[in-house]
């Protein structure tokens, strides 16, 4: 977020963090709950039981439930992606779906 704030000055890092903090749970701030890079890591990860006991959408590197599990892409796709997401691959949509 610092980079893009480099370039483009309406983003600032402040509006993603909660209390200094960067969040992704339910306490997550609203542009943090909407960027494109939150979507691109948390997509259909709300789907997930990860870890017994624990709702969908858990993130066990962070120990808490996700934000936003029910994410819609609207001009992307998910092309790839590794069998424990570690890796993530998304293609833009062809024009014809962008209606």
């Amino acid at each position: 977020m610092v980079i893009g704030g480099g370039v483009y000055l309406v983003i600032k890092e402040p509006d993603y963090l909660v209390n200094g903090e960067s969040r992704v749970d339910k306490g997550a701030s609203r542009k943090m709950l909407n960027c494109l890079m939150y979507k691109f890591c948390y997509y259909r990860f709300g789907e997930l039981v990860i870890k017994y006991g624990k709702p969908s959408g858990y993130d066990r590197a962070r120990e808490v439930e996700i934000g936003n599990k029910d994410i819609k892409l609207e001009h992307l796709e998910e092309a790839y992606t590794t069998s424990n997401w570690i890796v993530r691959v998304y293609k833009v949509k062809p024009p014809t779906n962008r209606l």
